[in-house]
């Protein structure tokens, strides 16, 4: 039995997906259809991941002498090219949104692609002044604000490697993680909000700062409190002291540093649950390129576009969220529990921020099913074109209750993720049917 489609694309949406142009630029004669194309990729890796590096335009400084020396382990990609991780993501300039950061006590803070570059190159400065050099570790003990993606960009242009953990961690999950790893730099804030109730984080930053003697300078956001308590810290200052104390000498918001391809640019970790968490090591290359893949061709991620994703940044979808920086289009982040004040929170979100792919889990949806929620009758949800479901397999009637009360024109995709690709192994497409 064929099942009924929950929705299908039309043939004007169809003809105008990345998905689509990418099918007709990818080699001289074009793909008739996807399976076509997933079998060509298979089939002839090298060629595909080319093609998609030209689609992506991807910022390099030299051209790669060779894309791929197979072998299995050890295969090496893209040999000779030199390339910034951060310079991809800020290949934009202007004022249009790149950044909107949004939390449950504090006005909605905006960053255009003009500012988040300036702010990149003053904080890339300090790090250097700081002696922070290609392959330090820089670590971040951070609420999902727009300060984790300021500090993350500026470490990995000057070729170090970002690690981060959500501040619902406590003092022993996060020495597990950075513990292993030697950081030189702790990016922090004061504290985070959560559900209405505030949670003071300087305890725990103290107790880490004094089990990790890597640790040379810590860094602490005022998010709380405007003037937070310091005392007992050693070698702590606040964010602006941090940009204006190292940062006398002039700021050059073109320096990048170009790396390898398979330079390192994040340190994620396994969950734990069979000892102390893995480190696990991304290289700059493949991770910019799956994350090209995964925005362009399957979530159809353009410039006009808001994408939002409901993460914190000990999860591996914060880094797939900010690659999408790459498009140019607008990235909204979201720092506090997504049904506070109350259930309608994200749904509000959508509307207020013209969001247009919306990322979210199955037991948020699950739970506004539970709570009798009818978005389509409460919202306009003109924006929204794409959801995306990941943490768990998503239910059938969930597929059916988005279908019934939140959109009928929507895609829904059930992702899947993984820490260990930090990407995705399952997608959806914007050209076939849910």
């Amino acid at each position: 039995m064929n099942p009924v489609p929950l929705w299908t694309p039309s043939e004007e949406h169809i003809s105008k997906t990345q998905l689509t142009r990418f099918m007709a630029t990818a080699t001289q004669k074009p793909f008739s259809d996807y399976e076509s194309l997933y079998r060509w990729s298979i089939d002839q890796p090298e060629a595909f991941w080319y093609a998609l590096w030209e689609f992506a335009e991807i910022v390099h400084s030299k051209k790669p002498d060779r894309i791929l020396q197979a072998a299995m382990p050890g295969s090496v990609w893209f040999e000779g090219s030199r390339f910034n991780f951060a310079e991809n993501l800020l290949r934009h300039r202007g004022s249009s949104t790149a950044l909107l950061s949004i939390s449950e006590h504090r006005p909605t803070f905006r960053l255009s692609y003009d500012q988040l570059r300036t702010q990149v190159a003053q904080c890339a400065t300090s790090l250097r002044v700081a002696g922070i050099e290609p392959g330090d570790r820089v670590v971040g003990y951070v609420p999902n604000f727009w300060y984790s993606v300021v500090a993350m960009l500026a470490s990995t242009s000057i070729g170090a490697v970002w690690s981060s953990c959500s501040p619902d961690f406590g003092y022993q999950g996060v020495l597990d993680r950075f513990g292993q790893i030697e950081p030189r730099i702790l990016f922090t804030a004061d504290g985070y909000q959560y559900g209405g109730k505030q949670f003071d984080l300087l305890s725990r930053v103290r107790d880490i700062s004094k089990s990790l003697s890597s640790i040379e300078q810590i860094v602490v956001t005022p998010w709380l409190d405007e003037s937070p308590n310091l005392e007992g810290l050693e070698r702590a200052c606040l964010w602006d002291s941090f940009l204006t104390d190292l940062s006398q000498q002039e700021v050059d918001e073109t320096s990048f540093d170009p790396l390898p391809f398979d330079h390192p640019v994040y340190i994620l970790y396994s969950s734990g649950t069979t000892g102390i968490p893995k480190c696990i090591v991304h290289g700059a290359g493949g991770t910019l390129l799956q994350h090209a893949k995964e925005l362009l061709l399957h979530c159809d991620l353009t410039p006009q576009d808001n994408i939002f994703y409901y993460t914190t940044c000990g999860w591996m979808m914060w880094n797939w969220l900010v690659s999408s920086l790459m498009t140019g289009c607008k990235v909204t982040l979201y720092d506090g529990s997504p049904a506070y004040p109350g259930i309608s929170r994200m749904w509000d979100t959508i509307d207020e921020h013209q969001i247009s792919i919306f990322g979210t889990s199955p037991k948020f949806l699950g739970l506004c099913r539970k709570e009798g929620l009818s978005p389509r009758s409460t919202h306009t949800l003109k924006s929204l074109k794409a959801i995306l479901s990941t943490g768990s397999p998503l239910l059938p009637e969930d597929f059916d209750w988005v279908y019934q009360e939140v959109k009928t024109e929507v895609q829904l995709s059930s992702i899947s993720g993984g820490t260990d690709i930090v990407s995705c192994f399952v997608l959806g497409n914007p050209n076939l049917p849910v």
